[in-house]
């Protein structure tokens, strides 16, 4: 019964923290700590032995490593191999002899040392990205320069999962000998995972998927990852090791992201009660007792890495303002740090006390880390006393304008300047909206109405005019920031006509939820480009081009949103799970649609949709529904991979 109060006491406080800390715009890795503080030992003693809760929470980094390991992208590092080795390598390198010094020097052991170098040494890849990805900083040099180091770090966590499990062995051994014997471990171990990531695991998951049994895959996901995890645990080196090296070995294979979208689930709730147990192992005594301390190794650990990565971003040629931008965006500990945290306490390597501290230092870095993203393009301008650039006079047009029925263009880009130079030449009046200030003031010299800061501003859509503009053009393609700015647009002005530039159709039903009343996806557009002048080469007269390009789009790309899908895509695993993907099922002698017709099929029940059907080498495209199918037809279906799976195995054997 305490087993069930202490689990319902977890739960309970994890979902509270969690949504007063994302109300509050906080990484919800935060939310988890302060949530295991609760309820653990040295905050309300909710959990009393946190030993039960510790093999389950380390499952949650397993899972993580193993995702880790499918995202690795090998050309991706070699593509920005230049700042990767010449700051990401030399960042890591440098910050950890630096801070394993400092801490020798405070009486802590050798490993300890070690370790305590490595957690400070690495970055919080999942609140950088993210927080780059929000604010569209990711184009940026700062934050491709960002992007490089997280990549090294993400690689330099493996060697630290090999050796800290190596301390905890008592050998009277020297620590060359074992270091040698823990890298012919490593190199036997890694052998091994390649080898059956490349010849077995693919034939085993081709097997697995031709079943085509959702429960089936996701049980075969989580074997292999905990199968690889038993293996390195077997040869003494740590579990998280084991997983990223299956993760990696399957992330060139054809079904990286259906793995990853099975494995996620369990990954974010295990992973959410390690950093519980994290949480946990935080002693408020020592933090109250010595809040001085905690945020003067805050500070000193945040203003050496700034410097550190300032310093060889310069060297390697960057500009001052991005060297400068990159080292603000990184100066936090990592949730890597939190990893190496718990297992140095697992092999009992860390002073409780050091540890608390550590937590303390990193739990406040990290709830910091949004606002330092946020202003380190300003303060770069500051310490590398480049003059910024004056835009108090951009957030408002020139007295003299005058605006009715006019468009704003959200993104002043090369989209948003190419539809402007054609407003232009129809004498249609237009206000843009760009974020970058360069760009704004540039365009404003040369008399544009450009107006800087964010598309999402009440008052920079009430300068431009909002409520006496005739169409809001959102041209920067980035979805998550389009669906904001809709939202906006909609709440100033409800009627407001709305068309969105997208890179794909993923997002297309979101944006029209969310009130656009066009979306324009630029690969379905290109598409449409290409079929036109294909038709066109071919002889078909130009107005049935005209025709069925206008019906396509009336349609809303109908006709364009399946594919049939291939072995390698450029997609993210989100698209992937919202992406519709074309099927031909060809009916035999034994299936079980033989005779029925497709209405009574129901597939549209089963949420797939019918898109022609072939039979005698004839193609009908929106069969009748009262068609009679029969053996040798090829019934073309449209949906989400599942549901297509679903269907076809209907069809076929009436399950």
């Amino acid at each position: 019964m305490a087993g069930h109060f202490e689990l319902l006491a977890i739960l309970s406080s994890a979902v509270l923290i969690v949504w007063l800390f994302r109300r509050l715009h906080l990484p919800a890795i935060l939310a988890y700590l302060v949530a295991g503080m609760l309820v653990g030992d040295h905050g309300l003693s909710l959990v009393q032995d946190q030993v039960d809760y510790d093999h389950f929470a380390e499952l949650g980094i397993v899972f993580l490593l193993f995702t880790l390991g499918l995202e690795f992208s090998l050309p991706k590092l070699i593509a920005m191999r230049h700042l990767v080795l010449a700051v990401g390598s030399l960042q890591v390198g440098i910050s950890l002899a630096f801070f394993m010094g400092i801490a020798l020097l405070f009486g802590q052991t050798l490993a300890s040392s070690l370790i305590i170098g490595g957690i400070i040494a690495l970055s919080s890849t999942a609140i950088v990205i993210r927080q780059l990805s929000e604010t569209g900083a990711m184009k940026r040099k700062s934050g491709q320069l960002s992007v490089a180091i997280l990549l090294f770090q993400d690689v330099a966590v493996v060697p630290l999962l090999i050796i800290i499990p190596m301390f905890a062995q008592e050998s009277d051994s020297s620590m060359v000998v074992e270091l040698l014997i823990a890298l012919v471990k490593g190199v036997f171990v890694v052998t091994l995972l390649m080898f059956a990531g490349k010849w077995l695991l693919p034939r085993l998951f081709n097997l697995v998927a031709q079943v085509r049994t959702d429960e089936l895959f996701v049980l075969t996901t989580l074997l292999v990852t905990l199968v690889a995890s038993s293996l390195t645990q077997w040869f003494g080196l740590s579990m998280a090791l084991g997983a990223f090296l299956a993760g990696m070995m399957l992330g060139e294979s054809q079904y990286k992201y259906q793995l990853e979208a099975d494995i996620r689930p369990y990954r974010d709730i295990l992973l959410g009660l390690f950093f519980v147990t994290v949480g946990m192992k935080l002693d408020i005594g020592i933090v109250y007792s010595s809040p001085l301390v905690i945020i003067g190794v805050m500070v000193s650990f945040m203003v050496v890495k700034i410097l550190v990565i300032a310093f060889l971003a310069k060297r390697a040629g960057e500009a001052a303002k991005d060297a400068w931008a990159a080292g603000i965006m990184l100066a936090q500990m990592g949730e890597f740090g939190f990893v190496l945290i718990a297992l140095a306490n697992q092999v009992k390597l860390l002073p409780v006390e050091t540890a608390s501290i550590l937590l303390g230092a990193g739990v406040l870095s990290m709830a910091i880390t949004p606002y330092m993203i946020n202003n380190a393009r300003r303060w770069s301008l500051l310490l590398s006393n480049d003059k910024p650039i004056d835009t108090d006079h951009l957030a408002e047009l020139p007295e003299q304008t005058e605006l009715s029925d006019h468009v704003i263009i959200c993104g002043f880009g090369r989209i948003g300047q190419t539809v402007s130079r054609f407003l232009k030449q129809e004498s249609i009046k237009f206000v843009a909206i760009d974020i970058d200030p360069l760009r704004a003031t540039k365009a404003r010299e040369a008399g544009e109405n450009v107006l800087f800061g964010s598309s999402r501003q009440t008052e920079l859509l009430q300068a431009a005019h909002l409520s006496q503009a005739k169409l809001v053009v959102i041209a920067f393609g980035e979805d998550k920031q389009s669906l904001e700015v809709i939202q906006k647009v909609r709440s100033l002005s409800p009627d407001v006509p709305i068309l969105v530039r997208t890179r794909n159709d993923d997002q297309l039903k979101a944006l029209q939820e969310a009130g656009a009343n066009q979306v324009v996806p630029e690969s379905l557009e290109g598409s449409l480009m290409l079929v036109s002048q294909v038709l066109s080469l071919t002889g078909v007269p130009f107005s049935r081009i005209i025709r069925r390009v206008q019906k396509e789009r009336k349609d809303h790309y109908s006709h364009l949103h399946g594919f049939f899908q291939g072995e390698h895509t450029d997609m993210s695993p989100d698209a992937m799970d919202r992406i519709e993907f074309a099927n031909g099922i060809i009916l035999t002698e034994n299936s079980f649609a033989n005779g029925h017709s497709i209405a009574s099929l129901s597939l549209s029940a089963k949420r797939v949709t019918v898109v022609a059907l072939r039979r005698n080498n004839i193609e009908t495209e929106q069969p009748d529904e009262s068609t009679i199918l029969q053996a040798q037809d090829t019934l073309i279906v449209r949906g989400k991979p599942r549901r297509v799976e679903r269907a076809e195995r209907f069809v076929q054997e009436g399950v």
